[in-house]
């Protein structure tokens, strides 16, 4: 299509390079003033970000919707989602960033928070997730011992609160094509690591995989297979960095049958084989 501007993919902390330590936690003003006050639209491919306003005003562009800002509201902004923030000069709050594959490691599958957690949504009153994060800003600055467990602690407890203060409030029907991307992302969680390609996750839902990838494009800027195979890295940057496996049991365990095969596919995706992948955290850690 000719005549758009492709929406710009902002990396943050570690977003290609080392994951961040646990959560990132800075105020709005800390990147809001270095452009004057406003953010354009633009996505971030693997981090989840929850930000709360204390003070000032403001707007957000969320997914095309223009919501106006003011203390006491929480932003949920999963990954993939276009947004972009207008800030009254001098605007108080907290911006928590999570990277995905936190996510997947603190996030039990069977529990249903995850395609909850993957709705924008501005929550004009949140207290009990505003509470966690004005405590993620206060561990965060600490250097103290038991810096890591704590913020570890409190990121868990506010993904929890998030997910219940989204499913709260969220009693309208949803139309039929976010329904449809909730209902793919919970097969996706259930069936990654048996390499279903689109055409299977189609079925599954009873669309074509045109139809099925038509959405996904629309929702979030990227095809079903896309999302598949992103699916797939973040699990395995998930081991890499959470486990100490061999290469080759990774694979194993992600279900591919070749472990060259898996890296090839994990240099394609990242840049990286998955042993410099690992090398290079080691030494961010170092």
């Amino acid at each position: 299509m000719t005549g758009h501007t492709p929406i710009p993919n902002f990396t943050l902390f570690g977003e290609d390079t080392d994951l961040p330590d646990v959560v990132h936690c800075e105020t709005i003003a800390a990147r809001s003033r270095l452009h004057d006050w406003e953010l354009a639209p633009h996505r971030h491919a693997r981090l989840h970000q929850v930000l709360l306003m204390t003070g000032g005003a403001g707007s957000i562009s969320l997914d095309g919707t223009r919501h106006t800002l003011g203390p006491g509201n929480v932003v949920n902004v999963p990954s993939g989602i276009v947004h972009g923030y207008t800030f009254a000069e001098n605007t108080e709050g907290m911006v928590v960033t999570f990277a995905a594959e936190m996510l997947d490691e603190t996030l039990h599958r069977g529990e249903g928070l995850h395609p909850i957690l993957a709705r924008p949504r501005v929550l004009s009153t949140a207290p009990d997730p505003a509470d966690t994060i004005t405590r993620i800003g206060a561990a965060y600055a600490s250097r103290a011992l038991g810096r890591a467990q704590i913020l570890r602690g409190l990121s868990a407890l506010l993904l929890g609160q998030l997910a219940q203060t989204l499913a709260r409030v969220e009693q309208i029907e949803r139309p039929a094509a976010p329904a449809l991307l909730t209902r793919f992302q919970t097969l996706l969680e259930a069936h990654f690591l048996k390499h279903w390609g689109v055409a299977d996750y189609a079925k599954a839902l009873a669309v074509s995989p045109t139809h099925l990838s038509r959405i996904t494009r629309e929702a979030t800027g990227q095809p079903a297979s896309a999302l598949i195979e992103e699916r797939m890295i973040r699990e395995a940057r998930r081991y890499l960095v959470y486990t100490d496996l061999p290469i080759s049991r990774i694979a194993y365990a992600l279900g591919f049958e070749d472990p060259a095969y898996f890296s090839r596919v994990f240099s394609r995706a990242t840049g990286h084989a998955p042993s410099a992948f690992r090398q290079r955290l080691d030494a961010g850690a170092g």
